[in-house]
């Protein structure tokens, strides 16, 4: 007679072989601490496949060993993917630049990946984790989560599990089916035209409204005139193109209050820089005058009225380049001319004394000795109309003084430049030279970090790396501007510069009894803030910032 019990076993001996997820518990509770605490990038329905691998029940003991040998590899890459760290794709784009890195930024760099109160919690996290599974089957929870995390993720959720009330993972973006309702972009866009912001943020709203963004910039550019007037007064125009200065940086070192910024007649407090990487933004500088085109766009051959010097020459401004580098890293030189269009030849560095050795090794020029040369060299010819660009790095991350390997402080390298800036500006006043000045930094130098990137990592561009603070002055008026300087608090990018240069042509503002500032400054092209690297794209929408990497899904910036 058969046994039923033996019966009952032998028919289903698969199900006897559920071990639970052991080690592999701690690994997702990590992943769920992180997501809890707004550092993960959290793919669900991966995470959720990943634990049905592990979960699944293998009668075979080397069989089933095997697994956790592929599962390793496995784990590793999607804890990658899970992050906000570069991708492959940009760490490969980037390469060539990575491997121009001193070794000793490069240990720089990979220390800072280390948050010591981090580990710190992950090790009271694994404690109690070998605590609890004594008596507690803690496999049961983590499934339960990972569940409840694609359940909303495909409903979208009725609340929020997260600090602040803003959920961080691709699951407030991605669930729900609304339509893509944005503005069309048809109509000639007008002065301080953005596409309108009404639908629902998800990811195909946002889609449509970025290309909405793009098809509307299209449409805009500065007119220039076709010659200038008889009576036209001649000056010189400089434009200083500052690495690694933003805002938020400036708040950071604690410099907001030095004396540099009284100069200034007008100051933009909503000024995006559109990027947060070096050749990007000068290539965007010297396209201001079109609107903003996408980042793969910048790399093709812009309308000629598109390049700012290219407009200034045609009306007889004898374009300059300065450098305070030796523009080879990144290829930078090759691409102001190739892409930016910039044919003027290099100023001669010659004898220029070294601030800093740059992250790379090559010489870092002193600014002020720099500015000097352009004071005492062809721009100082009485009646002469020069457009000059200089870009400079001493803050750039990753330099430092000769004999030291250590970056050197920001504030300390900030300070100087500033100082510097202000002893020049001091000078061109007392000088009576007729120059306008425009401060266009390119990108702020991450100084804070923040919880998608590390300090100094600007994979992603970020709002607080992005909002710059560029600023204009006028040197050798008749009635220069008197008190505070003017604020442009108007979402504003290279558009609004390139305009404020074409009202200023005629040159007549240096000559003039008064000066209408206000008309001056009234109407200036806005522009929404959208910044874009090869791999990211940061946008404003309904006031709340918005992240897309590689072409994925939108989600929220962590705040």
């Amino acid at each position: 007679m058969t046994n039923p019990t033996q019966t009952a076993v032998s028919s289903s001996p698969f199900w006897q072989y559920w071990r639970g997820l052991s080690g592999w518990n701690f690994y997702f509770l990590v992943k769920f601490g992180l997501l809890w605490a707004g550092y993960l990038n959290f793919h669900a329905l991966q995470n959720l496949v990943f634990m049905a691998f592990l979960l699944l029940p293998i009668p075979n003991r080397k069989l089933h060993k095997l697994r956790h040998w592929i599962a390793i590899p496995v784990g590793i890459a999607l804890f990658w993917h899970d992050t906000w760290l570069p991708g492959p794709e940009s760490i490969m784009s980037q390469g060539s630049q990575l491997a121009g890195f001193s070794v000793d930024y490069i240990v720089d760099l990979v220390t800072r990946f280390i948050n010591w109160q981090m580990v710190g919690l992950f090790f009271v996290l694994l404690v109690t984790w070998l605590f609890l599974s004594q008596w507690l089957r803690v496999t049961v929870f983590t499934v339960v989560i990972m569940v409840w995390l694609n359940l909303i993720t495909v409903v979208g959720p009725n609340f929020s599990l997260f600090p602040g009330g803003q959920n961080t993972g691709t699951v407030t973006t991605t669930g729900g089916t609304a339509a893509a309702t944005v503005a069309t972009a048809n109509a000639k866009p007008v002065v301080g035209d953005m596409p309108a912001q009404t639908a629902p943020p998800t990811s195909a709203n946002l889609n449509a409204w970025l290309s909405s963004f793009y098809a509307a910039e299209e449409k805009r550019q500065t007119t220039f005139p076709t010659a200038l007037p008889e009576d036209a007064q001649p000056f010189e125009l400089l434009v200083i193109n500052i690495c690694s200065l933003s805002w938020d940086d400036i708040e950071a070192a604690g410099l907001a209050q030095h004396p540099l910024w009284a100069h200034f007649d007008i100051v933009f407090k909503h000024f995006n820089s559109a990027t947060s990487y070096s050749g990007p933004a000068a290539i965007r500088l010297l396209r201001a005058s079109c609107g903003q085109p996408s980042h793969t766009n910048l790399y093709s051959p812009a309308a000629k009225q598109c390049y700012l010097f290219d407009n200034l020459a045609s009306l007889g401004f004898k374009t300059q380049l300065m450098l305070g580098h030796n523009g080879v890293f990144g290829d930078f030189l090759k691409e102001l001319r190739n892409y930016g269009d910039m044919q003027a030849p290099l100023m001669d560095q010659k004898g220029l004394p070294v601030n800093l050795q740059a992250f790379d090794g090559s010489p870092v020029y002193d600014d002020l000795a720099v500015l000097k040369r352009w004071q005492e060299g062809e721009g100082k010819e009485d009646g002469a109309r020069t457009a000059t660009f200089f870009n400079i790095l001493p803050l750039h991350d990753g330099n430092h003084f000769a004999g030291q390997s250590k970056t050197a402080d920001y504030k300390v390298r900030a300070q100087k430049l500033f100082d510097e800036l202000d002893t020049f500006f001091t000078e061109l006043e007392k000088s009576g030279r007729k120059v306008m000045v425009v401060i266009a930094p390119e990108h702020g130098g991450a100084l804070k970090g923040d919880k998608m990137q590390v300090s100094g990592l600007r994979d992603i561009p970020s709002p607080n790396i992005t909002n710059v603070p560029a600023a204009i002055k006028f040197f050798g008026m008749k009635a220069p501007h008197q008190g505070a300087a003017i604020e442009i608090d108007q979402p504003s990018s290279y558009l609004a510069i390139s305009e404020l240069v074409a009202r200023a042509l005629d040159g007549k503002m240096f000559t003039e009894d008064s000066v209408n500032w206000e008309q001056y400054t009234s109407d200036l092209p806005q522009t929404a803030p959208v910044s874009e690297n090869s791999n990211a794209v940061v946008i404003q929408y309904q006031g709340k910032p918005y992240v897309r990497l590689n072409g994925g899904d939108w989600v929220p910036y962590p705040q």
